[in-house]
């Protein structure tokens, strides 16, 4: 598959690199059933799956015409954090990928920088990345806005059109595109399936791959020699 020039392959994080968006749905969903908000897998992946909190709590509070407390998130980051404590592992196959990628890779991620940082240090992934882990606190406006991919690859020095993102997100493959960059969609996390691909229909399709060993037969001129 053609992908040209690529300087730079900026991970997702959270169902790319790390299994964890089956947690972070069921830690959710049972953190707002304590409001009497009842909601299941398939709303959460078309609704949150990819967004930062923020705009998921927006989405609550319009949707359900719920008052969230003020100390929600907070309540629902410290349930998440003690989930993926014993629950969290990084996607299947993701390490031979990184031990054998030819280019710079970073994270791009609407985690909050806490979720983000531990995420990665649980599971192994945290030496791959070093300080190129950029989270949407660090930009105005989150996915799907383009500006988290845009910041990520102006503080790596990289050309927007020389990076490669890796997403599962349909917010996240918008964000990709809007910021000029070439986007595969991965479809390999624990909570998608063949039924959730995305951007087939668009011109030019969005490529899209179920298992890391994938990555490579897809990009070859990826891989370390």
């Amino acid at each position: 598959m053609e992908t040209g020039d690529i300087d730079l392959v900026i991970f997702d994080c959270d169902g790319v690199l790390i299994d964890s968006e089956i947690i972070s749905a069921r830690t959710l969903m049972a953190a707002l059933e304590e409001f009497g908000v009842e909601t299941d897998f398939p709303y959460f992946k078309a609704n949150f799956l990819g967004r930062s909190f923020p705009k998921v709590a927006a989405n609550i509070r319009t949707t359900f015409n719920v008052n969230l407390p003020e100390t929600f998130e907070a309540d629902y980051r410290r349930k998440l954090l003690a989930a993926f404590e014993t629950d969290l592992k990084p996607v299947e196959g993701i390490f031979d990928i990184l031990d054998d990628l030819a280019v710079r890779a970073c994270v791009a991620t609407s985690s909050s920088p806490e979720r983000a940082s531990r995420s990665l240090h649980l599971t192994g992934l945290d030496r791959y990345f070093g300080d190129a882990v950029f989270t949407a606190s660090q930009v105005e406006r989150g996915k799907p806005a383009p500006d988290l991919f845009l910041h990520a690859a102006a503080t790596s020095g990289a050309r927007p059109e020389a990076c490669l993102v890796i997403e599962d997100s349909g917010p996240g493959i918008e964000a990709a595109s809007a910021a000029g960059m070439k986007v595969w969609h991965f479809v390999g996390g624990s909570h998608l399936d063949q039924t959730d691909i995305l951007g087939q229909a668009l011109t030019p399709p969005v490529p899209f791959f179920d298992t890391w060993p994938s990555f490579f037969d897809m990009a070859p001129q990826l891989k370390k020699r």
